[in-house]
């Protein structure tokens, strides 16, 4: 199948893959913070965060797509500050749409990496309190470590749900070939087209087995994380 895609079908492709992986990388860091404060912390307003962190789930897409236009637009708060002070622009470029895909894979990432650290038997931490061990040693040799099974399935989700975004995206920076023309997007470009059947279902299985190669090394993981990190299913 990948042999009968065109040039144009193989940069969408990549595009799609590019804009999913950064996503993921960017932010990565975020969610885990967010997922070890809402794991470990307790603070007012605790619940408030974590319905904020999980509202990209049950929002409509396109909703988050306007917020995202208000914020980061030309005339947004953020948006004007980043154009004004760094000359950035996320408006119809593929940072933007990583940007989308990003917001949109928190949800999934935050609880994947929240699991494993609620996992962690505190035991093994405390002993090692007792021997000496500072707390940034115990997370990096201790804590990281047995939380990395979540860290490895929110990664995996996270790309999952990012090569799969739409609404937010097409919302926010638009359908911009060679821009921001990901694998949705092309799909819902194709149907729109007389003869777009064909790429519609090349691009619909490509999407299909990319997202449950996805799904299914992301089973592997919360196997792994519900056997404490001991034991790989």
């Amino acid at each position: 199948m990948c042999a009968a895609l065109s040039p144009e079908e193989w940069s969408i492709l990549a595009l799609s893959l590019k804009v999913s992986l950064v996503a993921v990388a960017a932010i990565l860091p975020v969610c885990f913070c967010i997922a070890w404060m809402l794991a470990r912390w307790r603070f007012p307003g605790k619940l408030l965060v974590d319905a904020l962190v999980h509202l990209p789930l049950v929002l409509p897409p396109v909703v988050t797509g306007w917020l995202l236009l208000l914020l980061f637009g030309m005339n947004g708060p953020i948006g004007r500050w980043l154009s004004d002070v760094f000359g950035i622009t996320l408006l119809f470029r593929w940072t933007g749409a990583a940007l989308a895909a990003a917001i949109m894979a928190v949800p999934l990432m935050v609880r994947a990496i929240r699991l494993s650290i609620e996992a962690i038997d505190t035991r093994l931490e405390s002993a090692a309190a007792t021997l000496g061990a500072s707390r940034l040693r115990i997370f990096f040799t201790i804590s990281l470590p047995l939380a990395l099974p979540g860290v490895l399935a929110a990664i995996i989700l996270g790309f999952a749900r990012s090569l799969g975004e739409f609404g937010a995206t097409i919302t926010f920076v638009s359908d911009v070939p060679g821009e921001t023309r990901t694998l949705p997007i092309a799909i819902y470009a194709a149907m729109q087209m007389p003869d777009g059947e064909a790429m519609v279902t090349r691009f619909a299985i490509l999407s299909t087995m990319l997202s449950l190669g996805a799904l299914m090394l992301s089973e592997i993981m919360v196997r792994r994380i519900a056997h404490g990190g001991r034991h790989v299913v």
